[in-house]
């Protein structure tokens, strides 16, 4: 394919974890893999070498062609084959990570850094990213699943119509069944008329249901007819979407999502879906932006 896999590291083990999922996507997609550390201190003054007082092997540089040189080292004995670059560059990570995902056709990161508080449960860098990147953003925690299904969370919406294409392509490369999950509640699910207007509404549960799996069914019609190799698995579920997602996560391998659905809020790049997601699922999780899968 021809395309570019981005991978943010700071030496954290998230990070690590990180470029090991990286470095699989890229195999998976004939890609070429970047390893990008964005370096804040000089932008700050700040000294980068040995102190005098210190051993020669000290200082801010050596400890960063120190961390880049492991990523880079972990890439290549999990992938081999996959050609393999890096690239230290001065500025704050959300800025330099997003002008990266220009040229990517996917970014991972872990889900928190060394500057991570004790209690977080991701940090902020890849919450940014995710509703910011000009390509799907791939988070990672520790320890990432090579089993389970690949899962989609529908809603409908044309936003997320480009999650779902994504989903379909991830479970293709990693040869393994797709699972697209569509939760409903009557809060969210508008109940369908009668088809003559004399009867009563059918029972409520009944009715709604039916229609939920007609929403999930026509969702996925076009995107089975391109990739038919794909099992799919069709879930409808009456509860709440940000609870039902997170347990299925549970059994995963990637979790994949819009940035916002049909419930969003004009003006804000993520929703609280994915952002709950992101916090608390199981296994990784997968952010895609509108039109930013065909990048």
């Amino acid at each position: 394919m021809g395309g570019l896999v981005i991978v943010g590291v700071d030496g954290s083990a998230s990070s690590l974890a990180a470029v090991e999922v990286a470095a699989r996507e890229a195999r998976l997609r004939t890609a070429a893999l970047r390893v990008v550390h964005a370096f804040l201190w000089p932008a700050m003054h700040v000294p980068l070498g040995p102190s005098p007082l210190g051993p020669p092997e000290g200082g801010m540089q050596n400890m960063v062609d120190r961390l880049v040189a492991e990523a880079v080292e972990r890439a290549r004995a999990v992938a081999p084959e996959v050609e393999v670059s890096h690239a230290v560059v001065t500025g704050e990570p959300l800025t330099v990570l997003e002008a990266q995902s220009r040229a990517a056709e996917l970014v991972v990161v872990g889900s928190r850094g060394m500057g991570g508080f004790v209690g977080l449960m991701v940090g902020s860098t890849a919450v940014h990213l995710a509703a910011h990147a000009r390509c799907p953003v791939l988070v990672v925690r520790e320890e990432a699943r090579l089993d389970g299904p690949v899962v989609v969370g529908v809603d409908g919406s044309s936003a997320g119509d480009e999650a779902v294409e994504f989903a379909f392509r991830e479970a293709e490369l990693h040869g393994t069944t797709l699972v697209a999950l569509h939760a409903w509640t009557t809060w969210n699910a508008p109940l369908p008329a009668p088809q003559d207007p004399s009867e009563p509404y059918a029972n409520p549960s009944e009715a709604l249901g039916q229609e939920e799996e007609r929403l999930l069914s026509e969702a996925l019609a076009g995107h089975q007819e391109r990739h038919p190799d794909v099992v799919v698995e069709h879930k409808t579920v009456h509860g709440l979407t940000r609870e039902t997602l997170i347990e299925a996560s549970r059994t995963a391998r990637l979790m994949v999502v819009g940035a916002r659905g049909r419930g969003g809020f004009t003006g804000l790049l993520l929703g609280s879906v994915s952002q709950a997601l992101l916090h608390h699922a199981h296994c990784p999780v997968a952010v895609v932006r509108g039109a930013a899968v065909h990048h």
